[in-house]
This record gives structure tokens, sequence and C-alpha cells, in this order.
């Protein structure tokens, strides 16, 4: 009986330690919830897909979500030849404004982003805080006063008044400074510099190396808002030949009580300018990794 006794007490407390099988009910409702919010948000992708392989009288004639006859072809080729090729003359101006705005946007704030990390000077903190202000203002509400500023030098329906605006970046000079704090030791800045490194040669071969990651996070975040920024063109442009792909299409869409044949170039312009932000984030994904400076410094 004791030995009974024994061999229970010995194998309870391996019982209760086993953990028990989790329930498979909130496993199932977490997959069907990610499920549909993944339908609801590729819903419009899926809509758009469709739509742009439809004819302009298979659009408004057959249910928006089933295929009809295909005239993918036939729309791409009718979209590049509307007004001449106007449409690429829009995605060119569009690649020009985000690629190269966001590239100088992103040195820009990656400069002042380790200038605002790595440097102690009167008045840094207060310098941030208008940063991080910055970051609060919504764009719609600058787009007036910089028509005005452009206007008091003449350069409103150019290509500068959308450029420069577009190569400001307060988050991006945020984000710099919190990832040049953590990724850019202090010990690898005063090594180059007793090896006589200038300053600008360690923020270049150092500092832009190490801050890699949130530079590629930096620059893809204002190609995206400088490709879908809307406001301050259509505030600024009057040249139709200066327009982004964003205004290029509204202008259309506008016209289509008019031209019913431009609502189907219109969505399908609509397709053709996702690609260039889809390329983008499918290039510059594997630069999206932290930790280059892991073993910079011994510890």
């Amino acid at each position: 009986m004791s030995v009974l006794t024994r061999t229970e007490g010995a194998h309870a407390p391996a019982a209760a330690a086993r953990p028990s099988a989790p329930s498979r009910l909130p496993i199932a409702a977490t997959v069907v919830f990610m499920a549909l919010a993944a339908c609801y948000m590729l819903l419009p992708v899926y809509w758009l897909l469709i739509s742009s392989t439809k004819s302009q009288s298979d659009l408004v004639s057959t249910p928006g979500l089933l295929l009809s006859h295909w005239h993918f072809g036939a729309n791409l080729s009718a979209l590049f030849a509307q007004q001449d090729g106007v449409f690429g003359r829009w995605l060119l101006n569009s690649l020009l404004y985000a690629g190269l705005g966001a590239g100088v946007a992103t040195f820009l704030a990656a400069a002042a982003g380790y200038a605002l990390a790595k440097y102690s000077f009167r008045g840094r903190e207060a310098i941030f805080s208008v940063v991080l202000g910055g970051v609060l203002v919504p764009a719609t509400a600058l787009a007036l006063p910089l028509f005005l500023l452009f206007a008091q030098v003449n350069a409103t329906n150019t290509f500068w008044s959308v450029f420069l605006p577009s190569i400001v970046s307060p988050f991006g000079v945020y984000l710099s400074r919190i990832f040049a704090a953590a990724s850019v030791p202090d010990e690898v800045i005063e090594a180059a510099r007793m090896d006589g490194a200038g300053e600008l040669r360690i923020f270049r071969t150092i500092g832009l190396r190490l801050m890699a990651p949130a530079l590629v996070t930096v620059f893809l975040f204002q190609f995206v808002v400088i490709w879908n920024n809307f406001l301050l063109p259509l505030v600024m442009l009057q040249n139709d030949d200066l327009y982004p792909v964003t205004l290029g299409l509204f202008t259309w869409q506008s016209q289509t009580s008019r031209l019913p044949q431009l609502q189907t170039l219109t969505i399908v312009g609509a397709l053709v300018s996702v690609v260039p932000i889809v390329l983008t984030f499918l290039l510059l994904q594997r630069y999206w990794r932290a930790g280059l400076a892991a073993g910079a410094v011994k510890s």
C-alpha cells in the first residue's frame, strides 16, 4: 500500500506539469478573422484587376467582380495611346517626383538625424521638438502656404514646385535619429576619429552603412507619400505635361461623363500606377534587416 502511494505521488508532479492541449476554437476563430480581414483588404485589388480586363460596354453591363471578355491588351494599348501618350509622360513625372524626391529626402533626413543623435550642441532638443511638430502637421494644411510661397518667386506650375516640398521629411528625420542613436556606436566613431577620419567621411562610410535598414524604410515611406501625393500637384500645376499620374487620372475621371471611354482607361491606369510601388517594395525588401551594427563593438 505504501509502495502504491509513493508511486502515485511520484507520478503526480509529472502529470501536473504536463501542459494541457490548447483549445482549437480560439485558433480557428483567429484564422477565420484574419482570412476575412485579408479578403476585405484585397477585394478592391481584385475588382481593379477584373475591371481592367473589360471593355467599356462590359464594364457597365456585367457584375464588377465577375470576369467578362478579355480586353486587357487593347485597354493597355489605348491607355498609352490616349492624347499622344500623355499617360507615359505622367508616369515618368511620378517616377521623377517620387524617385528623386525620396532619394534626396532620405539623404537629408539621414544627415539631420545623424547630427541630432551624435552631436551635442545648444538647442538640439528644441530642434528635435520642432521636427516632431512637423510630423504632426498634415500635408493638406501646408498646400496653400506652399503655393503662396512659390507664387512669390513665380515658381508655380513648374517641376520644382512639386519636387522641392517633397524632399522634406520630418518623419524621416525622426526615424533616422532614433536609428542612428541605436545602431551607430560612439566607440566606432571615436575609433574613426583617432584614425584621422573627418566627420563627413565618418558619416559617409560608417553612419550611412550602419543606418541602411532605417534609410531604406525612410525611402520607401517617402516614395509612397510622394507617389500618392495629389493635393500639392493639384494646387501647384496647370500644365498637364507636368502632372503626376495621380492628378492625370483624376482629370480623366472628371471627364467620364463627356468621354465614357476614359473610365476604362482610368481603371487600367490605376492598375499600372500600382506596379512601380509594388516593384519598389519587392526590390528593397531584402534590405529591411536591422542589426548591421551587431559585432561592430565587442562587449
